[in-house]
């Protein structure tokens, strides 16, 4: 049985068939175009807020919806921005709505940005790691919301790695753009679980909590294996990318590429100083992508991934890992250069433990220790907030 819970605040049961097509939040239409009819709405939004093949913005303005204003995440609106490039606020091409940039000026919503909306709606399709910063994105929509006593409306997606919680917790100190709760790397969440988290956990400034409603997805439990039908971020253009992302985004605080700037980012790592590895890349720059990446023109020595992810995928496996960095560390020639921007990867893992033991030569089992007794804690807590059948049930 999957639970659902609707906008009216409703539960009931369905049937799901090993057979049945998951159906996103945003696609039920049914259950929440009723809710918006006379209300100002503001949407967060990007590429993958679609509606079938339409987008989310112009099916609500074709049903005559009131769309006052878009807020974009990183990457932009339209989701054609780097990592980490600033996004100016602009008004939609197409339907000339104002979007207000939410990884420019500012982060959070102002208060004069919160102005004349009775309605929120966040669609975003999310990876399920701490670093991905969309859930930061919702910390402070959430927050924003709150201050101005503004509903939030989730149309909820599936976690493409939502069927387990790895990694260790992040520490307090910590606390980053890429990294705002004390959560494991992989936390096993949709968006609408999640935002149920921060709100029974108190994460929000001043302990103040967002009135929340949600479409859930149909047909879906953490064990379900979901395929997005649409890139999430430039360099993530696959389920391979995806499914290895937790793991290898930790080398974006080291000197080790992980393939941007090629055509399978985050499927392979590499570096000219590598003493290693069966395979070879050079990254080029590619506008709107990768337009500097690390080792520009530069041939890497390394491994390709994908087969690997490919196998992870088939069995739904638990696959965040630490030995693709602790391998490349140790054929790394000159290891005081590796982590070359150790502050960075240090909030990236959440702690300054992890580096530190890799450093002092500490294997892949004696690290993983390190954090278990926590992520046992986390696990019981995420029971607490799931919407949706888990297998650990």
């Amino acid at each position: 049985m999957n639970r659902r819970f609707i906008y009216l605040l409703l539960f009931y049961f369905l049937p799901i068939s090993l057979f049945s097509q998951v159906k996103v939040g945003a696609e039920q239409t049914e259950l929440y175009f009723p809710f918006l009819k006379g209300k100002r709405i503001a949407v967060c939004a990007n590429q993958t807020s679609m509606v079938g093949e339409v987008h989310l913005i112009d099916t609500l303005i074709a049903t005559e919806i009131d769309v006052v204003k878009i807020f974009s995440p990183e990457h932009g609106f339209r989701g054609d921005a780097e990592a980490g490039a600033l996004i100016n606020s602009s008004r939609d091409r197409k339907t000339g709505i104002e979007i207000v940039s939410l990884y420019g000026k500012n982060k959070k919503p102002t208060h004069e940005q919160m102005q004349n909306i009775d309605l929120l709606i966040f669609d975003i399709q999310d990876v399920g790691c701490r670093f991905y910063t969309y859930i930061s994105t919702l910390h402070y929509l959430m927050e924003a919301a709150a201050e101005s006593q503004i509903p939030l409306l989730i149309l909820d997606r599936p976690n493409p790695n939502g069927y387990y919680v790895a990694g260790p917790v992040l520490k307090p100190q910590f606390t980053s753009f890429v990294g705002m709760h004390p959560i494991p790397i992989v936390h096993g969440m949709t968006i609408a679980e999640y935002a149920q988290m921060i709100n029974g956990e108190k994460w929000l400034k001043n302990k103040d909590t967002c009135q929340l409603y949600f479409v859930l997805v149909d047909n879906y439990t953490h064990q379900t294996r979901y395929s997005l039908p649409i890139p999430p971020s430039p360099n993530l253009q696959t389920d391979e990318a995806i499914n290895l992302y937790p793991s290898l985004c930790l080398f974006e605080g080291t000197g080790i590429s992980v393939g941007r700037g090629t055509s399978t980012p985050f499927q392979i790592y590499g570096a000219p100083e590598l003493k290693a590895g069966e395979f070879y890349f050079t990254p080029k720059s590619i506008k709107g992508v990768a337009e500097n990446p690390p080792h520009l023109e530069k041939k890497c020595r390394g491994e390709n991934l994908t087969a690997i992810a490919d196998s992870n995928l088939s069995l739904l496996k638990n696959d965040f890992t630490l030995s693709y960095l602790i391998q490349a560390y140790q054929n790394y020639p000159d290891k005081s250069l590796f982590f070359n921007r150790p502050d960075f990867f240090d909030k990236l893992m959440g702690n300054s433990t992890v580096r530190q033991m890799i450093l002092d030569g500490k294997n892949q089992k004696e690290i993983e220790a390190s954090w278990q007794d926590e992520l046992e804690e986390f696990e019981l807590l995420r029971k607490k907030y799931l919407l949706y059948n888990d297998s650990s049930e």
